[in-house]
């Protein structure tokens, strides 16, 4: 399948294509769509906050994780990729209601290992919230 493509039909939208179940759950509206990046949209919501009402830092892992395994399907390639590890540095907050941009590129990409960024802003692009790097392996698992 030709997943950028099929991943450009969604700019503007909510993302429904994914084989993701959790990226369903999280309800992204692509925003960008390239060959190495992309940027996904997100509205905070009440299930997603700590007990003092800030996003919780677990869901900003998530969103970063998703997004970047998001990114390696833009290389059109047959095969899944995990994660093998994540760093991620929190760097400011968002509440309930807010809309936040999460963005992704691939930092270096050779034949089985993926080294890849995703940084979290609010909706203007004037905060960052957390910034995370990624380390992927390519799998064996197909994704057709």
């Amino acid at each position: 399948m030709d997943w950028l493509s099929q991943i450009k039909k969604f700019i503007g939208k909510e993302f429904k294509l994914s084989p993701s179940p959790f990226m369903a759950w999280l309800s992204p509206v692509v925003l960008k769509a390239e060959k190495g990046s992309l940027e996904f949209e997100y509205i905070v919501r009440s299930e997603w906050l700590n007990p003092i009402g800030n996003l919780h830092g677990g869901v900003i892992a998530a969103i970063i994780d998703d997004t970047i395994g998001a990114t390696m399907f833009t290389f059109n390639e047959d095969n899944f990729h995990i994660t093998l590890n994540n760093s991620i540095d929190y760097l400011s907050i968002a509440k309930n209601g807010d809309k936040i941009i999460a963005s992704t590129k691939v930092i270096k990409k050779g034949r089985q290992f993926v080294l890849a960024e995703c940084e979290l802003w609010n909706e203007k692009k004037t905060r960052l919230i957390a910034k995370g790097t990624s380390n992927l392996f390519k799998t064996s698992v197909n994704t057709k």
